[in-house]
């Protein structure tokens, strides 16, 4: 009997750590995303990875998003996407069109910066990760696992600079084996020359270098 008691005494306090944990998590993300909202604009380099051993897949690409609210213009694979408040503008200069929506498309999920940065907030389970130490940054990870036992998705690992309180890199591990990797190499905010000028897309000008406006009714 009393060794029962003591099991149920150890399954209690290790719940119990767990939930501290997981609201500690939740916190910690709460302040990045708090912090990032209140910024004027951003200016971020990136780095995108995508690996899958079984399919011999590695993929190496480097972009920038400039960010004003909810505008945005991301040059990322050759091309650049831009959302000006109302339309989306996906251009593509290899050929020569662009396309152009009132819709917002599931692409949309890691750009757009209310779900890029909230998207945690649902169907998430948390937990206190490592903490390592790189290049001279403190890093807390932040472990994310879906409620729904059916998605694609293992696991999420944020990592947050615990000094500036800003996302260092993103880590999604899937089903399938593929692993992506959003890694944040240069994040600058507050910028006075960013403009709404900078998430207009001139339509005339590339009609005039042969481009086709391609626009969904």
């Amino acid at each position: 009997m009393k060794f029962k008691l003591f099991l149920i005494s150890i399954t209690c306090v290790i719940n119990l750590s767990y939930a501290q944990q997981a609201s500690k998590a939740k916190q910690l993300l709460d302040d990045v995303n708090e912090l990032i909202n209140s910024y004027n604009n951003m200016h971020i380099t990136f780095k995108y990875n995508l690996d899958n051993k079984a399919e011999n897949i590695h993929q190496t690409t480097k972009g920038t998003i400039i960010i004003m609210g909810e505008l945005y213009n991301v040059n990322y694979l050759g091309g650049t996407r831009v959302y000006d408040g109302s339309k989306y503008y996906t251009i593509l200069p290899e050929d020569e069109e662009i396309n152009i929506s009132t819709d917002e498309g599931e692409e949309e999920s890691l750009i757009k910066p209310s779900k890029f940065f909230s998207f945690y907030k649902t169907g998430f389970n948390y937990a206190w990760g490592t903490n390592p130490n790189v290049k001279g940054r403190k890093i807390q990870n932040i472990v994310l696992t879906p409620k729904n036992s059916k998605s694609e998705i293992v696991s999420i690992v944020l990592a947050i600079d615990l000094k500036d309180k800003e996302i260092y890199s993103m880590i999604e591990n899937g089903k399938n084996g593929t692993i992506t990797t959003l890694s944040i190499n240069k994040f600058r905010k507050n910028i006075p020359k960013i403009t709404k000028e900078d998430f207009k897309v001139n339509l005339a000008t590339y009609k005039k270098q042969g481009y086709t406006i391609n626009e969904a009714q």
